[in-house]
This record gives structure tokens, sequence and C-alpha cells, in this order.
């Protein structure tokens, strides 16, 4: 797979009160199966002025990966789960970046 051909994705999950850490723990769960089916690659950051607000930056393999999600009861059950102690209070299906490639040079170097 190669990095160009990946989907960028990106969601804002708030769990509920005190369910922030089942929240956590869920997310890092679902994440493990989604790499291992080799659909996604995912980051999560907490929010430090709101530790129940999560951020998840997924980068879906490809346009099919993507749709095989859709379609597996495995991840269903997750998102199942996941609206059971939190809410998604945004999503964004396909970002695209546009960095100037030279920006991009000068953070890596």
């Amino acid at each position: 797979m190669s990095e160009s051909s990946e989907i960028m994705a990106l969601a804002v999950v708030e769990a509920f009160d005190g369910k922030d850490e089942e929240c956590l723990q869920l997310l890092h769960e679902f994440y493990a199966v989604l790499a291992r089916k080799q659909l996604s690659r995912d980051l999560l950051y907490r929010d430090l002025k709101d530790p129940r607000r999560f951020i998840n930056i997924r980068y879906w393999h490809s346009a099919e990966t993507r749709a095989e999600a859709h379609e597996d009861p495995d991840v269903h059950k997750f998102w199942k789960r996941l609206s059971e102690i939190s809410r998604v209070t945004s999503v964004f299906e396909r970002l695209e970046d546009i960095t100037p490639e030279d920006s991009m040079a000068k953070r890596q170097g």
C-alpha cells in the first residue's frame, strides 16, 4: 500500500460523563482490529482542555478498504459500542493534503 493511495479522515469523539477511560480502551481495541485486518492506520489524540474529547486521524489504506470496513460486522460492533459510551461530534470523511512540498521538506528536515 502506498501512502498516496491512502484516504485521510478525521473524527472528534466525545465520551459521555465518566466514560472517558472506557472510551479510550475501546478505541485502542478498535484500532488494533482495523490494523490487524489491514484496513487503516490510526492516530489518536486527547484534548488537554477536555479529557473526554478524542481526535482520531484515520488513514484508510484505500477506497476499497474503507468500503470493506463499512461492510465488516466486527467494525460495526465497535461503532455500535462506541455510540453507547460517546458521541461523534465531527467527521471529515475525505481530507486532502494541500501542504506545499517545500514546507513538508522543511518540517521533516
